[in-house]
């Protein structure tokens, strides 16, 4: 009985729709954006289902991935879920406290793709510059834990790209790669944080 159960919950889980489904079958999505969404597709299947793995925001971040691919292409979309990844650490909740961010019904907080246009005081071309040491134009627009993490993960995955690149690793192009989409997401999101945040209160 506890085999056809778990067979059963498992054949639910492959079979069932998540959000990112829907972008998958959208004509406008192109080879390559599916090529990127599908992956956060598969993850979904694992993290919706585990509270461990509950996002503090809303739009999930695996959502808010597939959804900046989609609507900002496969550069850009990177970029911006580099970006929130980074942003989804402890300061969260006090960063969108900050700026009187908005709440989904169920508690978390309210994140979109193309928030309120609001002048922080702070240049955003100074931020995208500061960053090209990561972290640095985000320490510039205030989130000093988000300057942080950005610095950590990008130091990290830069150095882990030269280590495969030196030692002729198959996986080098792809922690390159990544190495580059994590400092791509620094740039972008230092940029954003000194020109827009959320102000106005949504009712969902």
């Amino acid at each position: 009985m506890k085999y056809l159960i778990k067979t059963f919950l498992f054949i639910s889980i492959i079979f069932a729709q998540y959000p990112a489904d829907t972008l998958l079958i959208l004509p406008s999505t192109s080879k390559i954006e599916r090529m990127l969404i599908s992956p956060i597709s598969k993850w979904q299947r694992i993290s919706y289902g585990s509270p461990e793995m509950n996002c503090q925001f809303f739009p999930s971040c695996s959502q808010y991935g597939a959804i900046a691919i989609n609507e900002k292409g496969p550069i850009l979309g990177l970029f911006a879920t580099s970006d929130r990844i980074i942003r989804c650490n402890p300061s969260a909740m006090k960063n969108h406290s900050a700026i009187g961010g908005s709440f989904y019904q169920d508690g978390r907080m309210i994140d979109m793709l193309k928030p309120e246009n609001i002048n922080n005081e702070k240049s955003p071309v100074i931020a995208g510059i500061l960053s090209i040491v990561p972290g640095l134009g985000r320490i510039y627009s205030k989130k000093y834990i988000d300057g942080l993490f950005g610095f950590l993960l990008t130091s990290i995955a830069y150095q882990t790209a030269m280590r495969s690149k030196k030692s002729n690793s198959i996986l080098a192009p792809f922690f390159i790669s990544t190495a580059v989409v994590l400092h791509g997401g620094e740039i972008y999101g230092s940029y954003r944080s000194a020109k827009y945040y959320t102000s106005k209160k949504i009712s969902y």
